[in-house]
């Protein structure tokens, strides 16, 4: 993997795979369906040694033709496959497995380590020439993902992340006022 993957790499996909058992460990999901999901959580970015837009597709391609390799039946296969099909940010997830991995690919959002994932994000995304966000404006686009753009789904995200969520929310709306008190401090004496 290149090294201008500062997010989307194997902490990424360690910290996907934890929470995954974590909503596993807290919740009523069967064996098979566990395997499902950890193996989803293992294979849901590999895509991205392809690929940036579209790597759930290519995450798809990987995975199935690992698992063929591994005598591992179609009806896993595609259960998989529609779980990493799932982690597309904009879509909503459709069943239970996808709600499932769905949160615990956003889980850093509910976390303490949340600051810290959001920068390797964006220097990843500066890094990759795709998007290049000044703090101020990386602030703004944390807080419209935040309040706008994402939720948890499964009651155990709800119960447990959400609370977090809503104080790294709360962390940032503050930065952020502190910003403006800032500026305007600024222009004041200036004038």
């Amino acid at each position: 993997l290149d090294q201008t993957f500062l997010y989307h790499n194997f902490t990424h996909t360690e910290r996907v795979l934890r929470s995954t058992r974590e909503i596993i460990d807290n919740s009523k999901v069967s064996k098979s369906d566990a395997e499902i999901l950890e193996l989803t959580a293992l294979f849901h970015d590999t895509g991205y040694t392809k690929t940036h837009e579209g790597h759930e597709e290519e995450s798809v391609k990987i995975a199935t033709a690992f698992l063929k390799d591994n005598d591992v039946d179609d009806k896993t296969i595609e259960a998989i496959n529609k779980c990493i099909m799932a982690t597309k940010f904009k879509d909503s997830p459709n069943s239970d497995l996808g709600k499932i991995i769905r949160d615990a690919d956003a889980s850093h959002f509910g976390k303490k380590y949340f600051n810290e994932a959001s920068e390797f994000l964006r220097k990843e995304l500066e890094l990759q020439g795709i998007a290049n966000y000044s703090p101020t404006e990386w602030l703004n686009e944390n807080i419209k993902v935040l309040s706008k753009k994402h939720q948890f789904y499964t009651d155990y995200a709800l119960k447990n992340w959400q609370p977090r969520k809503d104080k790294n929310l709360s962390k940032l709306i503050k930065t952020k006022r502190k910003l403006k008190q800032k500026l305007k401090t600024e222009e004041l004496k200036a004038k």
